[in-house]
């Protein structure tokens, strides 16, 4: 196991300070969001080149720091179709720089049909699953020609929203450049939390073969909403995910995500402790 961060969650900064910040603190590997770490980046189509990717990962390689996931989250089922086509487009970019950042992977989403990504109905519809492949599809192709990896992350709020709809994914789409984030709490629901211990096991029969690497956070319920909450201190069961791991996934890059420089500490501790327990 390896523990990383995203690392806007610790910082924005220089790739320079911000590799020393993540280093410090005993961590691995990261997912970089530019426009969210990095001073100077904005998130803009045009402005990715070998030399500017390679002078930000050449600051996490010098602290042994490994970008282990690139982020380029966009809307695939945008329902302005020229805004869903320029999102596309930003991603094939990241993907055709990514190898100079020294990472092999650039991650999204599978979207909503609102433009501020919150849930809509149709984000359900067999429409909405076939408009989703052909942007996945298209980014896939482009992935198999730099011969990197597209990272799709299910929500259950989204288009893959569950583990045989991933899976279905993964067969339509018929691609090993196709790999999965896996993000289990981004799974539960306040309708389907009860059954989440099920819902991790499913995605390993189903898919546990493409899992890439692994986003790990914590929840509660409360209200009828699911709360986010430091990891350790919540419902999620880790020891079933960290068992699952530890058989299929050694050595596999686990993100922690939601965190803060004041609660880094404890969740890298409850991981570790998870881990040597199982």
């Amino acid at each position: 196991m390896r523990i990383g961060v995203r690392a806007h969650d610790l910082a924005r900064d220089s790739a320079d300070l911000l590799a020393e910040k993540v280093a410090a603190r005993g961590l691995k590997c990261v997912q970089l969001t530019l426009h969210e770490a990095i001073e100077g980046m904005d998130g803009a189509a045009g402005r990715l080149n070998p030399r500017l990717a390679y002078e930000i990962g050449a600051a996490f390689r010098k602290r042994d720091v490994q970008i282990a996931v690139l982020s380029c989250y966009i809307n695939p089922i945008h329902p302005n179709e020229g805004e869903r086509v320029q999102q596309v487009e930003l991603f094939k970019e990241h993907l055709r720089f990514v190898r100079d950042f020294g990472c092999g992977m650039v991650a999204t989403e599978t979207g909503s049909v609102n433009v501020d990504f919150s849930f809509h109905p149709r984000n359900h519809t067999e429409a909405s699953f076939q408009l989703m492949l052909k942007s996945v599809g298209a980014m896939v192709e482009e992935a198999e020609r730099f011969g990197v990896l597209v990272g799709i992350e299910g929500v259950a709020s989204f288009v893959a929203s569950d583990p045989r709809k991933i899976r279905r994914m993964l067969e339509e789409i018929g691609s090993n450049n196709l790999q999965i984030v896996f993000d289990a709490v981004n799974l539960f629901s306040p309708e389907n939390f009860g059954d989440r211990d099920r819902i991790v096991q499913d995605s390993f029969d189903l898919f546990g073969d493409r899992i890439a690497a692994v986003h790990a956070k914590d929840f509660r319920a409360e209200g009828g909403r699911l709360k986010s909450v430091p990891l350790g201190t919540g419902m999620m069961n880790y020891r079933l995910l960290l068992e699952l791991l530890k058989k299929r996934k050694p050595s596999i890059n686990i993100i922690i995500e939601d965190t803060t420089p004041d609660t880094i500490d404890a969740s890298m501790r409850y991981l570790r402790n998870t881990w040597q327990s199982v």
